[in-house]
């Protein structure tokens, strides 16, 4: 799975969607993703990004 973020337009971009579940609230906003049986369609052992910008977790 790779993720896509274009700074230009502020979009992000999921590819390799193919089973993916987007969770919206009641006024259709994205809160969540859910891949169902993920780990028969993608590789988990890594995740790559392409230009998304980071922010360290706090410990």
């Amino acid at each position: 799975m790779k993720l896509h973020h274009y700074p230009e337009t502020d979009s992000l971009y999921i590819e390799r969607s193919k089973g993916l579940v987007v969770d919206l609230d009641a006024k259709g906003n994205v809160v969540g993703f859910g891949i169902d049986h993920a780990s028969t369609k993608f590789d988990l052992s890594k995740v790559e990004t392409v230009a998304l910008p980071t922010v360290r977790a706090a410990e």
